[in-house]
């Protein structure tokens, strides 16, 4: 065997032993969702169940009505990537494609709060909601993720590539800017905005610590903080709570896996300097 070879096969060794470390635990957590009362607890804890049951998804969906957690995280993420895509969109496509006063300097602005933690804000933040009167609602979740510094960058990054003649040649036509902006900029933009959307929608739907905050009812808990009360309930029913996880994490899983494409494309793509 060749040195390259030789090089080649370990290499494709040590990234088969990677994945599997890294998809272990979340099949042993699907597999443990379906393990009767207390199996997932023995040692050493077996990789597949004794004698599969649904009893902890029938147990989630109707005494502890998780299906309600589940709608109102479906309603906030899909929410707030919705209105971000527009904001996010519409503020990124003005920094790269509009002149105005002072527009480096405001970026630049923008750029420098990125490096400001965001749980710094979470305190005047909840304060300014509090005063709103939005606290315990929906608003006071979707409200501030309305616009995103690093979607806007992302945005503006991508919209650096559209050729300015193509949009000369709207004005010509005598398109306004909005008319631009809505025939030119956003299909042009599609690569971008779907992995800004899947960011979004990834980051709205597994957030934990915001709802936590702002929500006081349990009935408009998300999923997270309600996976999380139900770690303070049931912190031995690990069965339980493996099926808690699943509901969880599945639906992102599986719409990361379904866009992984466009959303590496997009990421490239978007890749460029001014």
């Amino acid at each position: 065997m060749s040195r390259k070879a030789l090089r080649s096969l370990l290499l494709h060794a040590v990234l088969v032993l990677g994945a599997l470390a890294t998809a272990l635990p979340l099949v042993w957590m699907v597999s443990a969702s379906f393990m009767p009362r207390g199996e997932a607890s023995s040692f050493p804890p077996p990789l597949l169940p004794s004698r599969p049951t649904l009893a902890h998804y029938r147990e989630l969906f109707t005494r502890l009505d998780m299906g309600r957690n589940a709608v109102n995280s479906t309603v906030l993420a899909v929410a707030v990537t919705f209105l971000s895509l527009a904001v996010n969109a519409a503020s990124g496509w003005a920094y790269a494609k509009l002149r105005f006063p002072g527009r480096g300097r405001l970026f630049a602005g923008l750029l420098g709060t990125m490096v400001i933690p965001g749980q710094v804000a979470m305190l005047p933040l909840f304060l300014l909601l509090r005063s709103l009167g939005l606290v315990n609602s929906y608003w006071g979740i979707i409200l501030p993720g309305l616009a995103s510094i690093f979607g806007i960058f992302l945005v503006r990054q991508y919209a650096l590539t559209v050729p300015d003649e193509l949009l000369d040649a709207a004005r010509i036509d005598g398109a306004s800017e909005l008319r631009i902006w809505w025939s030119v900029a956003l299909p042009l933009c599609r690569p971008i905005l779907v992995t800004l959307a899947v960011f979004t929608f990834l980051g709205s739907w597994n957030d934990f610590m915001w709802p936590l905050i702002v929500l006081t009812d349990g009935a408009k808990y998300t999923l997270p903080v309600a996976l999380a009360g139900l770690a303070g309930e049931h912190v031995l029913d690990t069965e339980l709570m493996m099926a808690g996880s699943v509901v969880t994490t599945l639906p992102a899983l599986l719409l990361f896996l379904l866009l992984q494409r466009s959303y590496i494309d997009g990421i490239m793509l978007g890749s460029v300097k001014e």
